[in-house]
């Protein structure tokens, strides 16, 4: 249930409009007529997102606004007004507004800014609870549920780092939780009270990217028709999540590792210096290490947002974890639709066991809701589970897993003293003809594939002896294409 706040002496469109997109009973619309009928709604419970007037009888809704970032600094506030000096927007998101919304409200933009506003506010609000065993059922917010070594060791760097002021870098394949990781973070430091946003690097056009996280000057490009404030001067004294990190072009990494070594940058197209206390958890499914060595990541900033990593283990490596996770998940998912799943056949668990799960805990919270959806009675049977074809078989696709580990166990019984490079050499052996006869023998498929640089591909090609190459690709680096 959403919870929102209006302040404004003229309220009834503007409520009229907010009703329609969030509809009683089902969500909550109070009214506040004044400045300090607001602060005293807020002193009684606190919103979710205020949308606030500009222009109050009583006082000015900067004064407002500002009351309520001493009550709660996490509350997203909209302010919503007549009011179309650019000045005042600047000074409302300045001082930590969310947004700027000009009466009359287009219902579109008015919909997606308080959806967005209500996703920060969950954010920030809703614990996420570290807990080796499933949570009872009363327990609130979301689980990072799990009691495997791997990640016993992400619960105790958490606790670790969480006091700490330095950048963490949350590293997992997708689908793992880096996100769930970083509101615990956030959520057991010493800025727990102050904003926290979250930023997708990769869902974001290069061309605003920069735009977003720095802002920018009225006239910086084309369609700039007035100064815009950035992320990192919206959120001083918070936190900023920059996911998928890895995925940002070099032009804004440039730009990132100066505010990391000086918090301090200018807004796009300007040049005054702007202050900031940020403090930057980032996360990212590439290895940034290699990306770095293939001039895809600078390597400063690499160590600057590397200062204290984090790794979450794929759910594959993550043994009897998976079991706690679909008790875990069909408690909440009975309770978010309706279901009354009490127990999981046998046969269920075994095919859920059997998957390699390449999507990790996200596919896994997916195949369960739809479960669900079909399931009829107290037992979650196999015929619900809607696994891709071939699934129970998915595991066994490392036929060659045995093969490993009698190889490394070999080299052991062997004293071998370079049993990490030997290793990896027979699994490229087996690993690039394989991703190469896939791909045709197109070396730049491959690399991408991979994961790695075309020249990185290439030279582990030359090391292994195996030269064979795509006609395009040779041609390429003979200079003739």
């Amino acid at each position: 249930m959403a919870h929102l706040l209006i302040i404004d002496d003229d309220p009834d469109l503007l409520s009229e409009k907010v009703c329609h997109i969030f509809p009683a009973p089902a969500h909550r619309v109070e009214v506040a007529y004044t400045g300090a009928e607001g602060l005293q709604r807020l002193a009684v419970a606190l919103p979710d997102v205020v949308l606030l007037d500009l222009r109050l009888p009583d006082q000015s809704g900067l004064d407002v606004l500002r009351s309520i970032r001493q009550i709660d600094a996490r509350i997203p506030v909209v302010f919503v007004t007549l009011a179309r000096s650019a000045d005042a927007a600047i000074e409302a998101m300045k001082q930590g507004a969310y947004d700027y919304l000009l009466k009359p409200l287009d219902m579109q933009k008015l919909d997606r800014v308080l959806g967005e506003a209500l996703k920060v506010a969950r954010l920030m609000r809703e614990p996420a609870v570290v807990a080796e065993t499933p949570p009872s059922n009363d327990l609130p917010g979301e689980a990072i549920v799990g009691c495997c070594p791997a990640m016993e060791e992400v619960y105790k760097a958490i606790g670790r780092v969480a006091d700490q002021g330095f950048p963490v870098l949350i590293t997992g394949e997708s689908g793992t939780g880096k996100e769930l990781v970083a509101r615990a973070i956030y959520q057991h430091g010493s800025r727990a009270k102050a904003p926290f946003l979250a930023l997708n690097c990769a869902a974001i056009p290069e061309q605003l990217l920069e735009s977003e996280l720095f802002g920018h000057e009225k006239g910086a490009f084309t369609g700039a028709d007035r100064r815009r404030i950035g992320k990192f001067e919206q959120c001083h004294g918070g936190t900023i999540f920059l996911d998928e990190i890895g995925d940002m072009p070099l032009t804004t990494q440039t730009k990132i590792l100066r505010l990391l070594q000086e918090q301090a940058f200018e807004r796009v197209g300007g040049n005054e210096t702007i202050r900031t206390d940020v403090r930057l958890i980032a996360a990212t499914h590439r290895d940034l290490k290699a990306w770095s060595a293939d001039g895809k990541f600078r390597p400063d900033l690499y160590y600057r947002v590397g200062v204290f990593s984090i790794h979450l283990p794929p759910l594959r490596e993550r043994g009897d974890d998976l079991k706690l996770l679909v008790q875990y998940f069909l408690r909440c998912y009975n309770r978010e639709l309706g279901r009354e799943v009490q127990q999981v056949a046998p046969e269920t668990l075994q095919r859920l066991q059997s998957y390699a799960w390449p999507g990790n805990i996200r596919e896994l919270q997916n195949i369960l809701k739809q479960a669900l959806l079909r399931a009829t009675g107290t037992v979650l049977l196999p015929a619900f589970l809607s696994l891709p074809e071939g699934a129970g078989e998915t595991r066994a696709v490392s036929p060659r897993a045995p093969a490993v580990e009698a190889f490394i166990r070999e080299r052991i019984e062997a004293n071998s003293s370079d049993l990490y490079a030997e290793t990896h050499l027979w699994l490229d052996q087996i690993l690039l003809p394989l991703v190469l006869e896939h791909t045709g023998g197109i070396q730049r498929q491959a690399a991408t594939f991979l994961g790695i640089g075309r020249q990185t591909l290439r030279q582990r090609l030359r090391e292994l002896g195996l030269t064979a190459a795509h006609a395009a690709d040779q041609a390429e680096e003979n200079g003739q294409g």
